[in-house]
């Protein structure tokens, strides 16, 4: 029996590889935001293998990075959303906070902290803050 050709022969869609996952904002829940984008990245692999090892440590250190920004600066909930981009990944943190991150100077003798948004920056093709009154969004794009 001859098949007919398909013309949707692309690569997995943006809309294929999507998921959005809810926390309640406790410190538990940055463990949480790991392992569910470690999940959303197993997922994905099986149909689109990373470009690069690292790709995946990438990801899951901005998520993991975002998620403790997220409790430790915004209090109550918080959100993350991942989807297949075109050549990457979209990761999208939301928080109830409405300040725009800022980089800290890094002060190790004092027990460590402010890299985070410097790596989130090294890491990132693309990183974007939008503010709105409940809150903000932080949109990062990522190798894949």
């Amino acid at each position: 029996m001859p098949t007919e050709p398909r013309w949707d022969d692309t690569p997995p869609s943006e809309e294929s590889y999507e998921r959005a996952f809810s926390f309640p904002g406790e410190l538990r829940n940055v463990t949480g935001a790991r392992l569910a984008a470690e999940e959303f990245l197993g997922a994905l692999a099986r149909d689109s293998p990373p470009g690069q090892p690292e790709y995946w440590d990438d990801i899951l250190l901005v998520v993991t990075e975002l998620a403790a920004n997220a409790v430790q600066y915004a209090p109550g909930p918080f959100g993350l959303q991942m989807r297949r981009t075109f050549d990457g990944v979209h990761v999208t943190m939301h928080d109830t906070s409405t300040a725009r991150p800022e980089p800290r100077p890094f002060h190790p003798s004092t027990g460590g902290g402010g890299i985070g948004w410097h790596l989130v920056h090294t890491l990132c093709d693309q990183v974007s803050v939008v503010v709105e009154d409940h809150g903000k969004d932080i949109h990062v794009f990522l190798p894949w």
